[in-house]
């Protein structure tokens, strides 16, 4: 079903320690789209979309993410500052404290799952202050019957108080805002902040240990999709990099825009039942599929409007990090249910501002290991306070902030799944081409789509190498020639029309990439560490 109908049974949240009956449980989008505007919380846009505001965190905020360290993750989560551990006491008086606050409040419950796969589902209670997250749970989650509703039986639980501030002295947190993930109670809490990423970002990091530890499943940040004969194509890709726009395919069906597991039978399912993509620069000419998911049961985050309700998708007044939240079935061309099978080509997204990684390069199995580990993409002036000219940023398994157990976990099974299925993988600069930010211009749409057209039909001859060319500083291997793309563009260097300056800027970027897999090079193999660039300077 698409929109189940409003449950109007009463629930008891009781086991929660929530004592009072105040309690909207199952509402439909358009009851909380109009509770929102009656509360004076959001106002709808001229596309039917609810626009909301979420306050002081307009993004994740990673150094408030803690792990509750206990029996069960002690000795498996990789702890650091990714990974913060948390006392589990600490986390119990803090949880009491949000209930009590909650105890005098209106409050939204949703009873929802995760993994399209059902021998991997994962049923969810989502407890909500405000009616808007809420209805992003809605649309980020999968929806069950109403039938399956009558026994539903939660296994976690997010509890979700933006208007809770911590006391970070007496709670134990950085500072007024949290999120923390308790596997022994099966709890994400998170206060302080209205940002909803962090919402459906907490499930998934506890499903990122979930299937890797019990289910021998390997959980991707990727997106998926899949093709008219079976095939199914997996995007890797931090935010920026064109993740969502790319799998967003009018000719292949979308599986899932961000969360999914890769099964010993190599089948690949979505975890969630929506999208949250990002709106910065959004028209209707380049992304349409996107633009026209933006209409009544969608959820626009922190964007500017016009009197009429009118967005501009260009101005970043409040933040960069401009969001969308809507079910997938906004999309048309959709894979029901959410699975694939056949993984047949991954694709590596990264927006290179320092305009030296090829648009397009064939990668061998030790390059993709390397690669993955690495999760290269490159922050551009004005991202981030402090950012004057181009920075390169790392996030392992390009999803470092979800991921509890050390990367090499991962990489290791995605290495052998690779081999197991004989997939091809690719290495995709969606950034700059003739030169680094601020001087050459950003990679076209149309090129990158015809680039990846060309890799999934077969059209750029993996099997002859003369049409190759091995780059001389990263050592991969990119294609002479591509259907709708001008050669000139195929060569990075090529497009500078300054060799020295290009050289020198790519050695620039592997002398990060060498830094940065320092940390990794003690777990990681000699053909792994050989997977990287290997040259560093003239």
């Amino acid at each position: 079903m698409k929109d189940s109908a409003s449950v109007t049974k009463s629930i008891s949240l009781k086991s929660y320690g929530i004592t009072h009956d105040n309690v909207n449980y199952q509402l439909t989008p358009d009851e909380l789209h109009d509770i929102t505007i009656e509360l004076g919380m959001g106002k709808e846009a001229s596309s039917g979309a609810l626009a909301v505001n979420t306050g002081e965190f307009t993004g994740r905020s990673p150094l408030d993410r803690f792990i509750v360290k206990d029996d069960i993750t002690a000795d498996k989560v990789w702890w650091g500052d990714i990974n913060i551990p948390f006392e589990s006491e600490k986390f119990d008086k803090l949880y009491d404290k949000v209930i009590a606050y909650l105890n005098e409040r209106e409050l939204y419950v949703r009873d929802s799952y995760a993994c399209a796969d059902p021998a991997y589902r994962l049923n969810l209670r989502v407890i909500n202050e405000h009616p808007w997250t809420n209805m992003f749970a809605y649309n980020m989650f999968l929806r069950p019957t109403e039938e399956e509703l009558e026994d539903f039986d939660p296994e976690w639980t997010v509890v979700n108080a933006p208007g809770f501030k911590a006391d970070a002295k007496v709670d134990g947190t950085r500072q007024h805002n949290f999120a923390i993930l308790n596997f022994s109670r099966k709890i994400v809490l998170i206060g302080g902040t209205g940002y909803t990423g962090e919402i459906k970002k907490g499930i998934f990091s506890a499903l990122n240990f979930i299937l890797p530890v019990y289910k021998n499943t390997l959980p991707m940040h990727c997106s998926a999709n899949v093709g008219e004969s079976g095939d199914t194509a997996i995007f890797f890709g931090l935010s920026g990099t064109g993740k969502t726009t790319l799998s967003t395919d009018p000719d292949r069906k979308l599986i899932g825009d961000d969360e999914h597991g890769w099964t010993p039978n190599n089948t690949v399912f979505n975890f969630e039942g929506g999208c949250y993509a990002k709106v910065i620069d959004l028209s209707q000419e380049k992304e349409p599929e996107i633009y026209g998911a933006i209409k009544k049961g969608a959820i626009l985050e922190n964007v500017i409007m016009d009197e009429n309700g009118v967005v501009d998708f260009s101005d970043t007044s409040i933040t960069q990090n401009t969001r969308v939240s809507y079910p997938i079935y906004h999309i048309e061309n959709i894979q029901q249910p959410s699975i694939g099978e056949n993984v047949k080509n991954i694709f590596f997204l990264t927006a290179d501002a320092f305009g030296v990684l090829p648009p397009i390069s064939k990668l061998t199995p030790a390059q993709a290991a390397y690669h993955f580990i690495s999760g290269y993409t490159a922050k551009v002036a004005g991202t981030e306070a402090g950012v004057v000219e181009p920075q390169p940023s790392f996030s392992a398994c390009f999803g470092a902030p979800f991921m509890p157990l050390h990367p090499t976990k991962y990489a290791e099974m995605l290495s052998r799944k690779m081999k197991e299925s004989g997939v091809d993988v690719w290495l995709v600069n969606t950034g700059w081409t003739g030169g680094p930010y601020g001087v050459g211009t950003r990679m076209k749409l149309k090129y990158t789509r015809a680039m990846i057209s060309a890799a999934l039909n077969g059209e750029l001859g993996l099997y002859n190498y003369e049409k190759y060319h091995i780059h001389s500083v990263f050592g991969v291997a990119q294609p002479r020639e591509c259907p709708g793309v001008p050669t000139q563009v195929l060569s990075p260097r090529a497009t500078w029309n300054n060799d020295e300056a290009y050289y020198k800027t790519a050695f620039k970027l592997t002398n990060a990439f060498r830094e940065n897999f320092k940390k990794f090079e003690s777990y990681a193999s000699e053909e792994i560490r050989r997977g990287g660039p290997q040259r560093y300077g003239f």
